[in-house]
């Protein structure tokens, strides 16, 4: 029986805005409007053409409603789910589904944030303190703000110093295995004259970075820059007579474990183990059947459980998979190709990045960094600490 989700729908438009500054110039609305319209010329579409808008920004419960208003669409479908940084393709799986049912035939995606510009205007900026004053102000008590900041718990960094530190413990992974997924990524930002650390560093720079919590090193953690992107859909159909190739969603996949990361049920696992292979089986394909990996970077540890999680090498072996740089030019699994969260962009919420540089590569528009002959991407988001996950498996029109 054919899957009545694989290849039915298909990103026809993408852009993204990033600074080799980290900052950018206008409100995040401004810059929301102004993605969506990019991208959408880049498809060939226009605002009369949406009926779907899927916005996952943090903010109030109904952005999408209000960015529907502000840009003047009408939309038959509307959606905020909010996973923190794998909103994004949790949205492409909503807005593809959507798209798939009838409900909407154009759905955009978008998102904004400037926390870098922020802090230096003296806001909060991203991080702990950012969302211990937004619940606060909002009179609502997270159970982490309540039962992990007051022991001293860093946020995001310390969650994933746990991670990082109970792989090494159970499986002998070293600081030097960890530090070459930042080596190999900057070689990857280096191709990229919009990334915002363009330098080569090597594994001994990596590990002389100051620790921000053991045993992660500074620049094993991601940017704090402003950001912003949008990515278009539509119906496989129709995409075939717009602007640029077709990049068919040939299958999704999302879960999630956890909200604090004390009560992670294994801190070594995500729930990449549910919705990889989920993704996978809908795209009728493996991971070895992928070109490129786009996936979340807010850590080198987030790099390595995904790689695990998602079947490209066994569970424990991430560290030995990686050492020998597969994931940078020329290597075996291309990865990050744009220099993903830890050296191109970082504005708190990383996802829609992943799927406009997967699109990128299979529209054969990556210049330097392009990866050859590129039919198969998989854009991976991480949201929360490891708590959420979602997977997306993109294609040309090669893989129907």
């Amino acid at each position: 029986m054919t899957d009545p989700f694989r290849g039915r729908a298909a990103i026809v438009g993408v852009a993204d805005a990033a600074s080799p500054t980290g900052e950018l110039v206008g409100t995040t609305r401004a810059l929301e409007a102004a993605m969506v319209r990019e991208a959408l010329a880049d498809a060939g579409l226009a605002l009369t053409d949406v009926d779907g808008v899927f916005a996952g920004t943090g903010g109030t419960f109904m952005h999408s409603m209000e960015l529907a208003e502000y840009l003047g669409i009408q939309p038959r479908w509307t959606d905020s789910t909010q996973t923190g940084g794998s909103s994004f393709e949790v949205l492409c799986e909503h807005a593809a589904a959507a798209i798939a049912l009838g409900r909407c035939e154009v759905a955009i995606i978008t998102y904004a944030a400037t926390p870098r510009s922020s802090f230096k205007r003296g806001g909060p900026g991203f991080g702990g303190g950012a969302q211990r004053a937004a619940a606060l102000a909002a009179g609502v008590v997270p159970p982490m703000v309540e039962w992990e900041l007051p022991f001293g718990m860093r946020t995001p960094m310390g969650a994933y110093a746990l991670a990082a530190s109970r792989h090494m413990a159970q499986y002998g992974t070293t600081s030097e295995q960890l530090a070459q997924i930042a080596v190999s990524t900057r070689r990857w930002a280096a191709r990229n004259p919009r990334a915002r650390l363009q330098e080569l560093i090597t594994i001994d720079e990596v590990l002389a970075s100051p620790y921000e919590a053991t045993p992660l090193h500074k620049l094993e953690c991601c940017l704090v820059t402003d950001g912003a992107g949008a990515v278009v859909l539509t119906s496989a159909e129709r995409a075939r007579d717009l602007a640029r190739p077709p990049v068919l969603v040939l299958g999704a996949g999302t879960s999630h474990t956890h909200s604090m990361i004390s009560q992670m049920p294994d801190l070594t696992v995500t729930a990449g183990t549910v919705s990889g292979p989920a993704a996978f089986a809908q795209a009728g394909i493996g991971p070895d059947d992928v070109d490129v990996l786009e996936t979340y970077d807010s850590f080198t540890i987030t790099v390595l459980l995904a790689l695990e999680d998602l079947g490209f090498c066994p569970k424990g072996d991430g560290g030995a998979f990686v050492a020998d740089d597969p994931l940078g030019p020329g290597g075996s699994l291309p990865a990050n190709t744009n220099g993903g969260g830890l050296a191109y962009t970082h504005p708190g919420m990383y996802g829609i990045f992943l799927l406009v540089e997967a699109v990128r590569q299979l529209r054969g528009e990556c210049g330097d960094r392009q990866v050859p002959g590129a039919e198969v991407a998989v854009a991976h988001g991480c949201g929360g600490v490891l708590s959420s996950t979602s997977t997306i498996v993109l294609g040309t029109e090669a893989t129907r």
